[in-house]
């Protein structure tokens, strides 16, 4: 009376006992009485209770394994570099990827290790960051080449991260900092330079003008001169007479520009009637001392007695 619902109670559990479900993307590893009978794919599956037992689940999906390695570079600078492998359990050798490997995450950052402090010695530290994807590529060339014949197939290899000692990363930017300390130094002395050569420019072409206005002014009032000589040649002035009578008003027009300047400083000119005809004679002097002196050098004049000269 009581057996029958036991026998009962035990064959339910035989029966679900003998059906099972694998996941989408995931394998199942089936041993009968310890010894491996098949692979079973995503599904409904059917096995004997007690005899047989589902021995692993395998992950078919891409997985990601990131390794940290402490390498030196060949400028014997310690790195710390950041490794991301993407592996997959191949469909076809789920078999292998259960049975020959135990753990298959310690075997792939052993050959990561392996090539990283293989590679990364060569390199200076600067040409770490450009070639990353050469040594991700070397990572996983040889990672192919030897997990596949365990079961795992090596999707990608990536360097993400390349971390100096802290005091190198310091004198990186140090040196960056100088670097373009120095550029900008170039341009502003450059700017500099542009600027002063616009300003000589500027003013040497101010200079010829002014000079041509000078030449100018200097043509007009000799112009003018030689008009008022002639005019006042005209009404019976003679030409000693004139020549005073302009230079005593050029006198007393400088005196006049002078004192209406609020800019001048204190000078002290002789102004007495005679200044005019003193200036004059002055002037008239040197003139004909200076024709003497040119006229003489060209040999025009004889020279004078020797016994004159002595005297």
């Amino acid at each position: 009376m009581y057996a029958l619902p036991i026998i009962g109670f035990f064959l339910l559990i035989t029966l679900f006992a003998s059906f099972f479900t694998v996941k989408q993307e995931s394998a199942a590893v089936v041993e009968r009485l310890g010894k491996f009978l098949k692979v079973c794919d995503s599904g409904l599956h059917l096995k004997i209770p007690y005899i047989d037992q589902i021995s692993k689940r395998l992950n078919l999906r891409i997985q990601q394994l990131d390794v940290m390695i402490d390498t030196k570079t060949l400028d014997n600078v310690f790195v710390k570099m950041k490794v991301s492998v993407q592996y997959q359990v191949i469909r076809t050798n789920v078999k292998d990827a259960y049975y020959k490997l135990e753990n298959p995450e310690n075997q792939i950052t052993s050959y990561v290790f392996d090539v990283v402090r293989a590679e990364v010695p060569k390199t200076r530290l600067d040409d770490v960051f450009v070639r990353k994807d050469d040594i991700a590529n070397a990572v996983k060339n040889e990672l192919q080449e030897a997990m596949q014949s365990y079961g795992y197939d090596i999707i990608k290899a990536l360097v993400t991260d390349i971390d100096p000692d802290e005091q190198v990363k310091h004198a990186m930017n140090r040196i960056n900092a100088a670097e373009r300390e120095k550029t900008a130094a170039e341009y502003e002395s450059e700017a500099q330079r542009i600027r002063i050569v616009a300003v000589a420019k500027a003013e040497a072409e101010s200079k010829k003008l002014q000079g041509q206005g000078i030449a100018d002014q200097r043509r007009e009032i000799a112009r003018g001169l030689e008009e008022s000589v002639r005019m006042l040649n005209g009404v019976n002035i003679g030409s000693h007479e004139a020549s005073a009578l302009i230079v005593v008003t050029q006198h007393y027009d400088t005196l006049h520009s002078i004192g209406s300047s609020n800019r001048s400083s204190l000078v002290l000119l002789p102004n007495t009637p005679t200044t005019g005809t003193s200036m004059l004679n002055d002037m008239m002097t040197a003139m004909i001392s200076a024709t003497k002196v040119d006229e003489l050098d060209r040999g025009k004049l004889p020279p004078a007695p020797k016994d004159h000269l002595h005297s």
